[in-house]
């Protein structure tokens, strides 16, 4: 099994890579690189180097996620498919491949910001893979949910549903009760000034009833599946990580472990329509 993902995942590295696609995010990493890190001026700050190359590098293994599963849904590879034993090699495979992608760019990246760069010292480099590994391999996860490879149905609209509801009671968490009474409060005013009374009544309703307290639990608990990305934001700020700031990069690939056990259940199902 280990024999056939590591020539699979070869496979998909090489065709992507050495690819209009994979010129194009080399280029595209160069121009992250002059924009952000620009040579003429250094990246003083080790925080700011952390961050953005972090930034980028989920970014870089998102979009290479997308190219390899484009590639791996193509006709040709239809024989290299019904030879595994099982489907999951074949999407252990892309996501291997994606990861090293985006790795090899983000490393690339790295490098050159390393000019007239931070001095990272030894502290610093331990606590760069964790961050830096944990965070790809939920973005390729969640990359994969967004191909038609692996989606199924609706699959991708609930999963980037949930997402969306979770960023926004994450983004009212400090007072999601009035952050949400206010919205319905506009609300109801564009549908009084459109004359809408019937919904602007319901708005108004809605309004009310959020003031009451229910949703303040319940942002408060959204808040918490967002922790180990504000733990790592502030164990990087400090420069050193606390008992509970470490577990974060491990929760993170929790995260990503239970989105590609999701995935892997989708894609072990579905009948799969290549690509010509």
């Amino acid at each position: 099994m280990i024999q056939r993902v590591l020539i699979l995942t070869l496979y998909f590295v090489k065709s992507v890579f050495f690819s209009l696609t994979g010129l194009m995010m080399v280029v595209l990493s160069l121009v992250y690189w002059a924009v952000l890190f620009p040579p003429g001026q250094g990246t003083p700050d080790i925080e700011n180097y952390v961050i953005l190359v972090g930034v980028f590098g989920a970014v870089a293994t998102f979009l290479a996620t997308l190219a390899a599963a484009s590639k791996a849904g193509r006709l040709e590879n239809y024989p290299l498919l019904v030879r595994l034993s099982s489907r999951i090699e074949y999407l252990i495979a892309v996501l291997a491949s994606a990861f090293i992608i985006g790795l090899i760019l983000q490393l690339l990246v790295a490098g050159l910001a390393l000019i007239r760069g931070p001095d990272l010292s030894t502290s610093h480099w331990l606590l760069l893979p964790p961050i830096w590994l944990s965070i790809n391999i939920l973005a390729a996860v969640l990359a994969i949910h967004a191909t038609d490879l692996v989606a199924n149905g609706w699959s991708r609209v609930i999963i980037f549903g949930i997402l969306a509801i979770l960023l926004i009671l994450n983004g009212a968490a400090s007072s999601p009760d009035s952050w949400f009474s206010a919205r319905m409060n506009d609300l109801s005013l564009l549908f009084s000034r459109l004359n809408l009374m019937w919904f602007a009544d319901i708005t108004a309703s809605m309004a009310n009833w959020l003031q009451s307290g229910t949703l303040a639990r319940l942002g408060e608990s959204t808040s918490q599946v967002f922790w180990p990305f504000r733990a790592v934001v502030s164990g990087i700020f400090a420069g050193q990580f606390n008992t509970a700031q470490a577990l974060a990069p491990a929760v993170i690939m929790l995260y990503g472990i239970i989105l590609f056990l999701i995935a892997a259940t989708l894609f072990s199902g579905k009948d799969l329509d290549f690509i010509e």
